[in-house]
């Protein structure tokens, strides 16, 4: 496992900072969030790059690329805090219509012709054990009852991956139109992830993953890639957060001198960069590891998605407090990237979740008695 950048990846992530840096500037993000303007100008200028193509096979339409390049895209998109549905479509729609075999929806997913997103998360939290919507099988098609909370993207996209059980008890996945279920957005504190609940009262559903015992693997593999690009993009925005912090400790004068002249602060901003680098190593790792398909894929995911939340708990409070009042106010552009890092922890399951994931998956939770 060559847990070095290739140069081919250096510069695909080069190329997306500079796109970024031109076309989301925080303006762009700003209007979103004031109501001003939306994100449609930016969604249109990704497709035109194919960038929601990255992930998928050629012979589907896509650019063939592997996971890691599309955690490069994810970090990016974080560290833009870059409003619209790209996000969701390349690390929850397409890993499922892959899962699925969904060759046609996948074409249309690699121009920006479907935009979709992936509807798992229950009751306030994400995992199988969560999952109460009910499918029914009438004649040839399905039928969806339930509600998901939680959806990336989903105030934007016009498909919906939705997971559901079976009187069976196994999980399937179905794809479900935006027009047949009520979209809900609710009050979130970061308008450009696009967050939604859906409300489904017997709609209609194509089958994806027809309810089986073997679907459990697949919706794995799915959630996996959810959270370790969740965790790489919660990382891009603490890098960002630092990086900023870091230019204003620079100019930023107390007692006639810089405040990042101050021993006690420097110390604070070595403990700021250490905890970005851990978390972006073992982000990447993760990513590396579902790209090769390692048998540790499971673990360096958790571990993953915990090492974000433990980074973006340090940044976000230091980024905050080392800039002192200007920190707390609406003009200034740090708080989409404070409030996006806030909004990665949560999704695709908290710190705290992956933590106790990790114990189970290593065998360190006992068995309850019967």
């Amino acid at each position: 496992m060559d847990l070095e950048l290739s140069d081919d990846q250096f510069e695909l992530r080069d190329n997306i900072r500079a796109v970024l840096d031109g076309a989301c500037p925080p303006a762009v993000v700003r209007a979103v969030y004031e109501e001003t303007g939306t994100s449609d100008e930016l969604w249109a200028q990704m497709t035109e790059l194919y960038w929601p193509a990255l992930g998928i096979a050629e012979s589907d339409g896509g650019l063939g690329m592997g996971f890691v390049e599309i955690a490069l895209l994810a970090e990016e998109l974080g560290r833009a805090a870059v409003p619209g549905p790209l996000l969701a479509v390349v690390s929850q729609f397409i890993p499922m219509l892959a899962e699925a075999g969904a060759s046609g929806l996948l074409a249309e997913v690699a121009t920006g012709a479907r935009v979709g997103s992936l509807a798992y998360a229950e009751r306030g939290r994400w995992g199988p054990d969560a999952v109460a919507t009910v499918a029914v099988q009438d004649g040839d098609g399905w039928s969806l009852t339930g509600r998901k909370q939680a959806v990336l993207g989903g105030v934007h996209a016009d498909s919906f991956a939705v997971v559901a059980r079976a009187d069976s008890g196994d999980l399937g996945a179905f794809l479900v139109a935006r027009d047949d279920l009520v979209v809900v957005a609710p009050e979130v504190i970061d308008p450009g992830l696009g967050l939604a609940d859906l409300v489904l009262e017997n709609v209609s559903a194509t089958v994806l993953l027809a309810p089986d015992a073997d679907v459990a693997g697949s919706l794995e593999r799915v959630t996996q890639q959810a959270a370790v690009a969740m965790a790489l993009h919660t990382v891009g925005a603490c890098r960002r957060i630092f990086e900023v912090t870091l230019e204003y400790a620079k100019v930023r004068e107390q007692y006639d001198k810089v405040i990042g002249s101050f021993q006690a602060l420097k110390h604070r901003f070595a403990d700021m960069f250490l905890s970005v680098e851990r978390a972006n190593a073992v982000g990447y790792y993760a990513a590396l590891a579902i790209a090769e398909n390692d048998p540790a894929r499971a673990e360096a995911a958790h571990i993953a998605k915990a090492a974000a939340g433990d980074c973006q708990r340090l940044l976000v409070q230091d980024g905050l407090q080392l800039h002192g009042g200007i920190g707390y106010t609406w003009e200034n552009d740090l708080h989409f990237l404070l409030k996006r890092a806030k909004a990665g922890d949560a999704l695709c399951g908290s710190r705290a979740f992956h933590r106790a994931a990790l114990a189970d998956v290593l065998g360190l939770v006992p068995e309850t008695a019967s």
